[in-house]
């Protein structure tokens, strides 16, 4: 799926905490697996790279995610409207993941692109919207190369704080730059930093709560892995 043509460096870095002891595998008694579908089937996404905030893990309710509503209500109640239905995109669009819990919808002309954003979202982009505080997402992740990585966000609306788990480990804690006019008014920037100690597939956990729409996330290195002892 297309990005965000224009992603822009910021100079307002938060405060970000990163644990030092996180294991470098996912736990072994972990029973989600990465998504995949009829459009997706490049499996785990790479790091240092872009990260889709809508394709949490398979494995449902308890396992992949934690959503307070069983209803998506993004999917399955609020694009059932025919007004939501947009001609630009498709059912599979309209209705994606429409039975899971986490509550998804995508970039919509009348709703996101009818006025200007800080940084603008390409449509039919999938993003985690209705969010509510102790909910969370896991990612199966594949690791390139070790080290510490700043994470930008392209997100909505709110100043508000969020966490990171590395293999159910805390791993780091960040903010949003700064707020946004409203749900729909869209902005990138820095979150926060996390360390990935080791190379291969990682269970990346994201806790959030209420006030942002996301959509997805990028790692960029900017400290290499220290050598082993050290």
């Amino acid at each position: 799926m297309m990005i965000c043509k224009r992603l822009l460096p910021f100079l307002v870095v938060p405060v970000c905490l990163v644990s030092s002891l996180v294991s470098a595998a996912p736990p072994a008694d972990y029973k989600g697996r990465p998504f995949t579908d009829e459009f997706h089937k490049s499996g785990p996404p790479a790091i240092p790279g872009l990260v889709q905030c809508a394709l949490y893990d398979l494995g449902g309710e308890g396992v992949a995610y934690h959503d307070t509503t069983k209803e998506n209500e993004g999917s399955d109640v609020l694009n059932r409207d025919p007004d939501h239905e947009r001609a630009h995109g498709s059912h599979y669009v309209w209705h994606f993941r429409g039975k899971e819990g986490v509550d998804l919808s995508y970039v919509k002309d009348w709703a996101d692109l009818n006025h200007p954003n800080a940084v603008t979202p390409p449509i039919n982009l999938f993003y985690i919207g209705w969010t509510s505080d102790g909910e969370w997402t896991n990612y199966t992740v594949d690791v390139k190369e070790p080290g510490t990585y700043s994470i930008k966000a392209l997100y909505s609306h709110k100043v508000t704080a969020v966490d990171f788990d590395l293999n159910d480990k805390p791993a780091a804690t960040g903010q949003v730059p700064r707020a946004t006019e409203s749900w729909h008014h869209w902005d990138y920037g820095p979150i926060g930093t996390i360390t990935f100690p080791e190379a291969g597939l990682q269970l990346l956990t994201f806790h959030y709560g209420s006030g942002n729409n996301w959509a997805f996330w990028v790692f960029e290195k900017v400290v290499p892995a220290a050598p082993a002892g050290k």
